[in-house]
């Protein structure tokens, strides 16, 4: 066997392997029909407690109330609620109760924050509308030498005319800008000349 295939070690915890906690012998003394779970414990003091205080009222039937504790008692030494002790799920249900409604992030209570309207406003601004003298269009080199004129703003109020955008200039490039480019350009430039 080599030395890797004894380094590795599987280990299965299976709920056969899962002992509950019980009660058995309390010091060297050994509890008769023990052990007890924690369920059992409760039961036998709480019942116990509670049949004390109340015998005036059950005392005229007789063993029966003792048999009915005695069968609690035996009832109890393995219940399961979903799948869980009933310490365990009295405990859960308890932790439900106090649970914030919204659930918590971070530990703290998750909250909604308070509705409030949200307000705002708008300005649609743009070009007026040509009139029938403003038909004619300026040559294209004007357009480019001319610096784009400023919109003008409403005078007062809210304009909700829909906003007109003004087409894009064609490029002009300066001149060429890579030494392929400026090459063509000789070129063109030498052969026109011939």
């Amino acid at each position: 066997m080599t030395a890797a295939a004894a380094a590795r070690v599987g280990r299965f915890y299976t709920a056969a392997r899962r002992h509950p906690w019980v009660l058995g012998k309390v010091a060297d003394w050994k509890i008769p029909l023990g052990p007890y779970t924690p369920a059992q414990i409760a039961v036998a003091v709480g019942g116990g407690f509670l049949l004390v205080k109340t015998i005036s009222w059950w005392s005229w039937m007789g063993p029966i109330p003792l048999v009915a504790w005695i069968l609690a008692i035996w009832t109890v030494r393995r219940p399961k609620i979903r799948g869980r002790a009933p310490m365990q799920a009295a405990v859960g249900w308890v932790l439900l109760t106090r649970q914030p409604q919204g659930g918590r992030i971070g530990g703290r209570a998750a909250r909604d924050r308070a509705p409030r309207p949200l307000l705002g406003g708008f300005t649609i601004e743009g070009e007026p509308a040509p009139g029938p003298a403003a038909k004619s269009t300026p040559s294209p080199a004007a357009q480019q030498s001319a610096p784009p004129a400023p919109l003008p703003r409403p005078a007062a109020g809210r304009s909700f005319a829909p906003r007109r955008t003004k087409p894009a200039a064609p490029a002009v490039t300066a001149g060429p800008a890579s030494g392929v480019q400026q090459l063509l350009a000789l070129a063109q430039q030498n052969g026109g000349a011939r």
